[in-house]
C-alpha cells in the first residue's frame, strides 16, 4: 500500500501532483500533512481569508473549500474503484464548484474544522483498504486511475494549493 502508483495507473495530468508527494508511508503522510494544513490555514485571519492575489483569482476561503471538494471526490472515486465498480465515473469543473461554495461566507474556523474531519474519514477508508483493493483500476474523468493513484493525488493536490498559497497569497 506503500508504493508509489504506476504511471499507467492515472492519466499524465495527476503526474503533476504525485510528482510532489515525498517518500513515505501514505497513512502518515495524510497524518502528517494535514496537521501542516490546519496550521496553515489557521494562522489566517478572517479578513485575509478574503484575499485575492488578482481579479478572477479565488480567495483564500475559496482555495480552502476546493481542497475540501477535491479531496471528497477524490475518496469517493477510491471508494467506489477499491470496491471493485466499474461504472465510469464523470470528472468535474473545479471553477462551478468554487462558484457554488458559498466559501467566501464562511469561517476560516469552520472550514479548517470540515477539512479535519473530511481527512479522518479519508484516513479511515484509505487505512480499511487491501493492497489488492487500492491496486484496483477504475475510469474517472474517461481515463484509468488506480486507488492507490488517487490517495497520491488528494496528498499532492492539497501540497500543490498550500504552495500556491505561500506564493502568491501569504
Amino acid at each position: 500500500m506503500n508504493h508509489r502508483p504506476n504511471a499507467n495507473e492515472y492519466a499524465p495530468y495527476y503526474h503533476t501532483y504525485i510528482g510532489k508527494v515525498p517518500e513515505g508511508k501514505l497513512i502518515e503522510l495524510l497524518s502528517i500533512q494535514i496537521e501542516n494544513t490546519l496550521t496553515t490555514f489557521a494562522r489566517i485571519s478572517e479578513e485575509k481569508g478574503a484575499y485575492r492575489y488578482a481579479e478572477g483569482k479565488w480567495s483564500i476561503k475559496e482555495v480552502l473549500g476546493h481542497i475540501i471538494d477535491t479531496e471528497r471526490i477524490m475518496v469517493f472515486r477510491a471508494l467506489a474503484i477499491g470496491r471493485g465498480d466499474k461504472t465510469p465515473i464523470p470528472g468535474f469543473e473545479q471553477d462551478d464548484y468554487v462558484a457554488t461554495s458559498n466559501a467566501d461566507a464562511r469561517t476560516i474556523a469552520e472550514m479548517v474544522e470540515e477539512l479535519k474531519l473530511v481527512r479522518q474519514s479519508t484516513i479511515a477508508l484509505f487505512q480499511s483498504f487491501t493492497d489488492e483493493m487500492m491496486q484496483e483500476l477504475g475510469t474517472a474523468s474517461g481515463l484509468p486511475v488506480s486507488t492507490r493513484a488517487l490517495a497520491y493525488i488528494i496528498v499532492g493536490h492539497e501540497l500543490h494549493h498550500l504552495g500556491i498559497l505561500k506564493e502568491r497569497y501569504l
